[in-house]
């Protein structure tokens, strides 16, 4: 079971392996280390980032988070450590704090890591072993004292190969790696997280609406590329375009039915006979089906057929009574 003081729908789950990690997480914000978040995007990284600085003795210190895929590459150096007076041309430039200065006894959170720029990777790999660094045009060195959390959706083993990030920075970062599922992979969080969105919803609008078990048996079919910030998104987008107070499989977006049919027909063999053809969608229906109800008396009113038929059959496809295959 989940949590009851769940602080964001990231942390809502059923899975053991999601409640696993956020066991490691908790371990780990305990120690200095660097950690970098792995994942796909919308699984919830920063919201891991965040659960570690709250859970570490740093939880008092400042959380700068840097979205390095954000800053314009003539800005990143300025933006990160700051420039001293007279960097600039003008007479009334002031030095000024980078981010890395204003995290100092704190977290300071590098967001999509792997889009920083060679340059900007050698001078932050100077600050993690070196533990100070130079502004912009300044002669004495800032001492920092920061714990390094990253994160990002990109392969950077790959990017090494490539040439476009730097081994020694990627030995840095990455002495905790933490890997968060992506939706597809924790399906069984679904119905919970749509009645979580729901909920939420339901306030913020003031409008009571309840979406039906076949729209979720839906949804538990679809792969949802954008994870749960992509679930959120598309419940949001029912909850205020759908006029009824139920929102039924026909409001569906079309580009979720036609993903369906088209992971379908890509799993789908090649049948020499139209026998196999049938058996295959049989199995498929009755598998559904078992999915859905309790019983095989409720799965047999729902198909139409005897529970002896019906039992025939699941033995028939070994198809087990608790609907997983």
């Amino acid at each position: 079971m989940f949590s009851k003081n769940v602080a964001t729908e990231y942390e809502l789950t059923r899975s053991k392996a999601v409640q696993q990690l956020y066991e490691k997480i908790d371990q780990v914000a305990q120690y200095d280390s660097s950690v970098i978040v792995l994942g796909e995007s919308g699984v919830g990284k920063e919201v891991v980032v965040k659960r570690i600085h709250e859970k570490s003795p740093r939880s008092r210190g400042p959380f700068v988070r840097i979205n390095c895929g954000a800053i314009p590459e003539d800005l990143m150096e300025s933006e990160m450590f700051g420039y001293a007076k007279g960097a600039y041309s003008g007479a009334k430039q002031q030095s000024k704090l980078g981010l890395i200065s204003l995290a100092n006894q704190g977290t300071l959170f590098l967001d999509e890591i792997a889009e920083l720029t060679l340059p900007i990777q050698a001078k932050l790999l100077r600050v993690l072993q070196e533990r100070h660094f130079y502004p912009i045009n300044a002669v004495k060195p800032v001492s920092v004292d920061i714990r390094v959390v990253s994160a990002t959706s990109r392969n950077l083993r790959q990017l090494i190969e490539d040439g476009k990030f730097r081994q020694e920075l990627f030995y840095r970062l990455n002495v905790v790696p933490i890997q968060v599922p992506s939706l597809r992979d924790r399906k069984e969080d679904i119905p919970d997280l749509i009645a979580f969105f729901m909920q939420h919803l339901d306030t913020r609008y003031a409008k009571r609406k309840t979406i039906s078990q076949n729209v979720i048996d839906i949804f538990l079919q679809y792969n949802w590329p954008g994870n749960i910030r992509e679930l959120k998104n598309v419940v949001e987008r029912l909850v205020v375009t759908t006029p009824d107070d139920l929102i039924d499989t026909h409001h569906i977006p079309l580009e979720i039915w036609e993903s369906i049919e088209e992971n379908k027909r890509r799993m789908m063999p090649e049948y020499n006979t139209l026998r196999e053809l049938l058996a295959q969608y049989e199995y498929q229906i009755i598998k559904d089906s078992v999915r859905r109800n309790k019983t095989l008396l409720q799965s047999s009113a729902e198909l139409g057929v005897d529970v002896s038929t019906l039992s025939r059959k699941c033995k028939k496809y070994n198809i087990r009574l608790d609907g997983v295959n």
